[in-house]
């Protein structure tokens, strides 16, 4: 069996894609610069760096340790020059025809509104709302982290946008609850996962070695989690998933697209490359193999498959 070209293209949350692969919000996408380089990698979106109503100045370096096994430990703390950005990153992606996700952050729920009205006011494709980041104090996860602040989060983002919201979760114990409160709020996807909360010490100094003490970690040591929490969620709810956490090669996606997921993210893979589009490249032709070997005609018949087994 032949594949047809349309094999790759899903719809997540209403927006079309022409393959499943997406950046992870994350170090970059908060310039036009940004956009152009993640443009050219091949994405078939791209999520911009999480954006606040204002100006926010991240920790001071240290902010990234590459990890013995693999992975990354981050905390930039959501630096971001503010919402007066967006017009010109959604300018840059439509000059290059490619859908903008905007990633959205905020204290309160009104200051994640307060982006999500920007982000509809200069076109942006759909919003992603941050309520995972676990190193910003009084954002993201302590906020994500219980579903009743989810549900009205997401409930006052959707009172003010008529973009597709999606909700960008982290695992915790109640992570299922939280991601079925997301959608009941009116969130037409959601990413799961977002870093998982970590910390390094340097044992020859003794100390803690992010200035922030604690940071994101990220990388092949979260992906086990992020397919089970896309396993759960989907097995409970069916929603449109974004599957991220740890995706390195063309294997990792296809157990996210087993799991649940119908498109995936890449983050830390991209810091790590050498080679940015072949990596994307690359995972797009094995998935492509794959959809073979299963005889799967495209991604959708895909998704959720592990469920059937």
């Amino acid at each position: 069996m032949a594949l047809d070209k349309g094999s790759l293209t899903v719809s997540i949350a209403g927006i079309r894609l022409r393959h499943p692969i997406m950046n992870a919000s994350g170090f970059l996408g908060y310039t036009r610069e940004h956009i152009s380089r993640l443009a050219k990698y091949g994405f078939s979106a791209i999520v911009t760096k999480t954006i606040t109503p204002y100006a926010k100045k991240g920790y001071d370096p240290p902010i990234v340790v590459a990890l013995r096994n693999g992975g990354l430990l981050n905390a930039v703390g959501l630096e971001n020059p503010g919402k007066r950005c967006i017009g010109e990153l959604v300018d840059e992606a439509r000059k290059l025809g490619v859908p903008l996700i905007v990633s959205i952050g905020g204290m309160n729920a009104e200051e994640f509104a307060e982006v999500a009205i920007e982000a509809e006011e200069k076109g942006a494709t759909a919003v992603e709302i941050n309520l995972s980041c676990p190193h910003a104090k009084g954002f993201g996860l302590e906020i994500g982290l219980n579903p009743v602040n989810v549900f009205n989060v997401v409930k006052t983002v959707a009172s003010v946008t008529k973009l597709p919201i999606i909700a960008k979760l982290g695992s915790s114990d109640r992570v299922v609850e939280a991601a079925g409160k997301a959608l009941e709020a009116g969130a037409k996807g959601l990413t799961l996962i977002n870093t998982i909360k970590a910390m390094a010490i340097d044992v020859y100094t003794l100390k803690p070695i992010l200035t922030n003490i604690f940071g994101g970690l990220s990388g092949p040591p979260i992906h086990p989690i992020a397919v089970r929490v896309v396993y759960e969620v989907f097995m409970e709810y069916k929603p449109d998933i974004i599957g991220c956490g740890g995706v390195t090669t063309w294997l990792d996606a296809a157990e996210l697209i087993a799991a649940g997921a119908k498109a995936v993210q890449i983050g830390t893979a991209l810091v790590l490359s050498d080679n940015a589009q072949s990596l994307v490249e690359s995972i797009l032709r094995g998935l492509e193999n794959w959809l073979l070997l299963h005889g799967f005609k495209n991604i959708e018949e895909a998704v959720g498959s592990a469920h059937k087994v």
